[in-house]
């Protein structure tokens, strides 16, 4: 069993063989994920060493101490919370050496191909479809709000493969190259004025069979693990005391004693308080995730996430007053990642608007945790035992 000090043993010989200083940033990477210090509770030799997952906060100090570089984990998000635990879950031995190393590293950046304009909050109704030819499946469809396929090489792809099914049994979940022919990706340009999210048009694009993630039909099953992990990744992320949104609006508070106000103070803390629940409550649900897989809790940090944000953006943009009806850039503009902290207010105001639909419409969230988690009558649903191809559009 490894344990905490055998961890640090294999990080300090990691460092004396790849001086950071004097390794590049690729190299260093590439060497921490082959000594098993990416996921250290992944197997061996898919970037970790079976280790329990709580270590890996001791590989990451001494990393960190020694200021190794780090794989830009927002940049690449949807590959290591998604793409990556469900090919670890479903992949084949091929799958996850292929795969795995290069996600880490950051050398191929990942994308989501789930929703579609008929098929968000009732994702199952998705109309994509995939059809076997051969020892290819040929794929016509539209997704939407994917962020990252601009710059995206791979991306995990459910379609519909048998319309004959009911609508959860009848989809399949693959891996698709985002650089193949008929692949053709359009920006959304949000209220931001950024083109974070994109639409994506899949025409006769042809995916080997041998990039199938789990069984034909067996999709739906395969989605809710990345679903799951999804949730934890984007509500129970490891954020310090006034990490995350709260930070802003608290150094405010203290740098401006002008704006203060009564009723402002009173609501300032509320949600002080808030987000300090849920930062903890994100660290206990990690920590059940040693012992285990994501659970339905997931959708609730999620729902907790996208409620703290609105609110506190609002309180914020209040806060300043005229101030907060200011807006530094509406450039259009295709970023790699979501920066919250490092915009304005206004920014901050408009971006978490989206909160509530990413990830699962909170709407959804609710229902997921009112049945899963407090075990309430599920709502009654008539679609369920119909084929697909028979549903009501």
């Amino acid at each position: 069993m490894t344990d905490a000090g055998e961890l640090r043993r294999r990080t300090q010989e990691l460092l004396a063989a790849h001086p950071p200083a004097t390794t590049g940033r690729t190299d260093f990477l590439t060497a921490r994920f082959d000594a098993g210090l990416a996921w250290v509770h992944y197997p061996v030799g898919l970037g970790g060493l079976d280790a329990p997952r709580a270590l890996q906060a001791v590989v990451d100090a001494e990393l960190e101490a020694a200021g190794a570089p780090d794989n830009d984990p927002r940049r690449i998000g949807i590959g290591l919370g998604m793409a990556a635990p469900t090919i670890l879950a479903y992949g084949t031995e091929e799958q996850k050496r292929r795969f795995l190393r290069p996600l880490w590293v950051g050398e191929e950046v990942w994308c989501q191909l789930f929703s579609e304009p008929g098929a968000g909050s009732d994702l199952a109704a998705l109309g994509t479809r995939a059809v076997r030819d051969g020892e290819d499946w040929v794929v016509n469809g539209q997704k939407v709000w994917t962020s990252s396929a601009h710059v995206a090489r791979w991306a995990i792809l459910i379609a519909r493969t048998d319309p004959d099914a009911p609508k959860h049994r009848g989809i399949t979940y693959f891996l698709c190259d985002m650089t193949d022919p008929g692949v053709e990706v359009r920006p959304l340009r949000q209220i931001t004025g950024e083109a974070e999210f994109n639409e994506v048009f899949l025409t006769d694009v042809r995916i080997p069979d041998a990039h199938r993630l789990g069984g034909i039909g067996d999709g739906w099953k395969v989605a809710q693990t990345t679903l799951m992990n999804e949730r934890v990744s984007i509500g129970g992320a490891r954020i310090p005391r006034e990490g995350g949104m709260i930070g802003p609006v608290s150094r405010t508070w203290r740098e401006r004693p002008e704006l203060r106000t009564h009723d402002l103070h009173q609501r300032l803390l509320d949600l002080w308080v808030d987000a300090e629940v849920a930062r903890l409550t994100g660290e206990r649900l990690r920590q059940q995730l040693v012992a285990g897989q994501p659970g339905p809790e997931g959708s609730g940090m999620k729902l907790a996430f996208a409620r703290l944000n609105q609110e506190i953006s609002g309180l914020e943009v209040e806060l300043l007053g005229e101030e907060g009806l200011l807006y530094d850039d509406w450039t259009m503009r295709r970023p790699e990642l979501v920066d919250f902290t490092g915009r304005d207010a206004g920014y901050r105001y408009l971006r978490s608007k989206g909160n509530s639909i990413e990830g699962g419409t909170s709407e959804v969230l609710l229902n997921i945790v009112a049945e899963r988690v407090l075990g309430l009558p599920a709502e009654p649903r008539t679609d369920k035992d119909v084929a697909w191809k028979d549903l009501a559009r």
